[in-house]
């Protein structure tokens, strides 16, 4: 009876740790005003970012993409290309992150002329404490793997397959937050003329 009761608590535990990502209506994105804790991570290059440090230099401009998988993505990045210039004429930096690895950042680099950090999410920590990491449902999911060859669970820095929605953050050198871009609609995405206008 003991070891009964033993294996029910057991895939019971199992079930729920399959169920402890959120789903994308659960998230709600860092608010406007909120500190952003100091984070490192891997740019395609290979150098380390880390935020604290990057700060020192001015404002920062984050933007979350899905992966080079991404028509929408790549549409966005090569669209904040264009406007880099004018982004660090006034001051600040653009990164944009992803929880793909290293070698799908590259590939994200080549197909949208990126000349800014890609960096990867590893483990989802950044996504997490930006309250942005979500799993998509089993069908969307399927669909993103299959018809769009995301092969999330081998792309990404863990076999989760959770998504990050594509937000973007305005952080000032306090380490702040000044200004978001928060749409759970992944065809909504900040322009540049946006970012530039909400810039201190």
């Amino acid at each position: 009876m003991k070891y009964s009761i033993s294996l029910f608590l057991l895939s019971l535990g199992l079930h729920l740790s399959a169920q402890e990502f959120p789903a994308v209506e659960d998230v709600k994105g860092l608010s406007v005003g909120s500190t952003v804790k100091n984070f490192n991570a891997l740019a395609q290059d290979g150098e380390i970012f880390e935020l604290k440090e990057a700060l020192k230099k001015g404002p920062l401009v984050v933007v979350f993409y899905r992966g080079q998988w991404c028509p929408y993505c790549n549409r966005h990045l090569s669209a904040l290309e264009e406007s880099l210039q004018a982004i660090n004429q006034k001051g600040a930096q653009l990164v944009a992150i992803s929880p793909e690895n290293q070698e799908m950042l590259m590939k994200s680099a080549e197909k949208t002329g990126a000349s800014f950090s890609l960096l990867t999410d590893n483990g989802f920590k950044i996504a997490e404490a930006f309250d942005l990491a979500f799993l998509p449902s089993s069908g969307t999911r399927l669909k993103y793997n299959t018809i769009l060859g995301a092969d999330l669970a081998e792309a990404q820095s863990d076999d989760s397959e959770r998504l990050p929605v594509p937000a973007t953050y305005i952080i000032g050198q306090d380490g702040k937050v000044l200004w978001r871009h928060f749409d759970r609609d992944y065809s909504q995405r900040a322009n540049p003329e946006e970012i530039l206008a909400n810039l201190p």
